[in-house]
């Protein structure tokens, strides 16, 4: 351990110790907000069962990330209660639980997100309400987002809502970061945190700071973030080279809310990545003398959003607004021989939307239009042949999507939307296209309190989506245009619920036609360098699960099987991209309890992947490439977290992670089913420390 990162991890957990013991000794601890019920949402107290269980009426919960849950939809929610449990440190950690989602990639920067099978690129995804447009490099990940900071997600697995956005292929993912109040302690106007963290494996610290308050209508917060170490260790001892850690962030915000309840909101949030890896950054490829072994990534993302809302709607007058900016970008250099080209991707977004919600007796209409306008560039700066290439999107949308209640035992949603597009390529040729989109989803308590069917269907119409940057090739030809996109969703299950244990049941279905998956291609203009190659996708399977409440803990045990065919073939991770990886049969099991009287929690997960042999099937586009089976894998982590009842705003917290040293490559990472490639071993044992001060 050097010492200039033990002085850095000494001063973090020394500023810790100050403040709380100084400060605040006789505070209380800061509280997040929980899931938000709204007075149309809230139920009857709940009924004192055999044994002293509470029984409690089903209510539906509005996390507040992405759009507004639909009745009988597949919603996977992670709310703030959640996250604090988890601390997560990356995409991993924040869904660890829940096999339905899958994350492949051994570092934050590689790390990319499936839904039921189905690729983050192909689900309606929003930061804070801005559409994210970040399909820059298919070895890197696509949300690069720092969780220190998250507050809540909520992912619509297959059918979304027509609010959730454009482009819903397989569902929506919402990402929300927390807000100065969310932060801030009961009766307190200014607030903050000190975190210093030590990774034992990879020796990567990171110190993060966060300060916000609220005075007269007005809130604030600032927050940043440093990490920095060396490469991981496998399970079995291996260092796996380019897996250092050199990433900040940062986030801020300001409100104002005034007295009448319009509430005005600015943030901005960026994120960077920069340090040595793989030349393929998510995987080892061997080509001595050709291409080096690692290379510089310079990965960059940032998110700024303006939202309008009013705090204290009145009648059918509830109306949001956002404007938004997005933007991730991707500088690695080129290497050919000796022949270096810096090369630069970058995608961006300017997007909003304009919605009114209308209160019935019976529930909501939420009605509005909304916009993007996407670009996607490439620069490659080559000594000889440089080129610069994009494509450009522009969409204008309109929907309304209802919820309503018609009796005690029955929820429905329905809605629809209408999108028209235009795209041009680099060629400078212009398309223009419209289609349509259709939703229904509900659900019907069979026995009331204990047993809720539920069901969903949607169509949806995508448009052209663009490709990504680093494949862009100013010869391509677009022929007689670029073909939208389009999905067929079905969902449907079952929920049981008896003094504090609850059943799932749920099968899924997700057909993508048209997807759109170019080639860069080399030579002169040819049929392999069409830019509008596509293919069909079908993911389905089932997942089903168990849990049990009690006031001080839980124990939940969830098991999901996954399969995805490309033109009617198993699917495999290198003609997946951007659609789908081989997933298999996952299990999840995860507990937690708290001694409220002594300050500590304690808990832990275990994730089983079984064997999956389905990727030995050589798929149409590449029938010579030597595959090879995915292993299976067991990897157990706990978690310890104490705070003191004497120094309430003190929390220390100990991670051990891959308790066992088990040796894996995680099952959604790309790669792991050809021989030939090496793809990352996730990390081995390693021991995270944790330190928090709040002040």
């Amino acid at each position: 351990m050097s010492s200039d990162r033990l002085r850095v991890l000494a001063v973090s957990t020394a500023i810790s110790f100050f403040v709380s013991h100084d400060a605040l000794a006789q505070s209380a601890p800061a509280q997040g907000t929980g899931p938000r019920v709204t007075a149309a949402e809230e139920t009857e107290e709940g009924q004192t069962a055999p044994g002293g269980a509470i029984q409690l009426k089903t209510i539906v919960v509005d996390v507040g990330a992405g759009a507004s849950a639909s009745a009988g939809a597949d919603v996977i929610a992670i709310d703030p209660e959640q996250i604090d449990r988890k601390a997560p440190r990356d995409l991993r950690e924040v869904f660890s639980g829940e096999p339905q989602i899958a994350v492949g990639g051994a570092i934050p920067s590689t790390q990319k997100i499936y839904v039921n099978g189905v690729d983050e690129n192909n689900l309606a995804v929003t930061v804070d309400g801005s559409r994210q447009n970040n399909k820059v490099f298919h070895h890197n990940g696509t949300y690069l987002l720092d969780p220190a900071l998250l507050k809540a997600v909520s992912v619509q697995a297959g059918v979304a809502p027509a609010d959730a956005g454009p482009g819903a292929l397989g569902g929506s993912l919402g990402f929300e970061t927390k807000d100065a109040v969310d932060l801030l302690e009961p009766g307190r106007n200014f607030g903050g945190f000190v975190t210093g963290i030590w990774d034992t494996n990879s020796e990567t610290y990171t110190t993060g700071f966060a300060a916000f308050g609220q005075q007269e209508g007005f809130e604030y917060l600032g927050y940043i973030n440093y990490s920095n170490g060396g490469n991981f260790t496998a399970g079995n001892g291996e260092e796996m080279p380019g897996t250092g850690t050199d990433l900040i962030s940062g986030l801020g915000k300001i409100a104002y809310e005034s007295l009448e309840g319009h509430r005005f909101e600015l943030s901005h949030e960026q994120v960077r990545d920069d340090d040595l890896r793989p030349y393929r950054a998510n995987v080892y490829i061997h080509r001595p003398g050709r291409e080096r072994e690692l290379r510089n990534y310079d990965l960059r993302r940032q998110n700024t959003v303006f939202t309008y809302t009013d705090a204290s709607p009145e009648g059918w007058w509830d109306p949001k607004i956002v404007l938004a900016y997005s933007r991730t970008q991707i500088a690695t250099p080129e290497y050919f021989f000796d022949e270096i080209s810096p090369t630069e991707g970058a995608t961006r977004s300017f997007n909003g939307k304009m919605e009114n919600r209308f209160t019935l007796d019976i529930g909501t209409i939420t009605a509005g239009f909304d916009f993007y306008n996407d670009k996607a560039d490439l620069a490659y700066r080559n000594s000889t042949e440089p080129f610069f290439t994009d494509e450009r999107t522009a969409n204008i949308g309109a929907y309304a999507q209802a919820r309503l209640e018609p009796s005690d035992r029955a929820r429905v949603s329905f809605g629809g939307r209408a999108d028209h597009q235009w795209f041009t390529g680099i060629d400078g040729s212009d398309w223009t296209n419209a289609g349509v989109s259709g939703n229904i989803s509900g659900e019907y308590d069979l026995l009331p309190e204990f047993l809720t069917v539920k069901a969903a269907a949607s169509h949806v119409w995508g448009g052209v989506p663009l490709a990504e940057n680093f494949l862009q090739n100013p010869l391509w030809t677009y022929g007689n245009g670029p073909e939208p996109v389009t999905s067929n969703n079905i969902t449907t299950g079952l929920e049981a619920r008896y003094n504090g244990f609850t059943f799932e049941a749920n099968l899924f279905r997700t057909d993508i036609d048209n997807a759109r998956l170019p080639v860069f291609g080399r030579g002169v203009p040819a049929p392999e360098v069409s830019s509008i190659r596509t293919l069909d996708l079908v993911s389905k399977g089932w997942e089903v699960g168990g849990r049990y409440n009690w006031d001080a803990g839980f124990v939940s045990v969830k098991y999901a099987d996954i399969e995805a065919d490309i033109d009617g073939v198993p699917a495999d991770s290198e003609i997946g991209r951007y659609l789908t990886t081989p997933l298999g049969q996952v299990v999840m099991i995860g507990a937690g309890y708290t001694f409220h009287d002594w300050g500590l929690k304690v808990g832990g997960d275990v994730e089983i992947a079984l064997p999956y042999d389905r990727t030995l099937v050589q798929h149409p586009t590449d029938p010579t490439s030597p595959k090879r089976k995915l292993q299976g894998y067991e990897v157990v982590n706990a978690y310890l977290e104490w705070t003191s009842p004497s120094k309430p705003n003190f929390t220390l917290r100990a991670d051990a992670l891959n308790i066992f040293d088990e040796v894996y490559t995680d099952r959604a990472a790309y790669g792991q089913d050809f021989d030939g490639v090496s793809p990352h071993y996730d990390p081995g044992r390693s021991f995270r420390l944790t330190a928090t001060a709040r002040f």
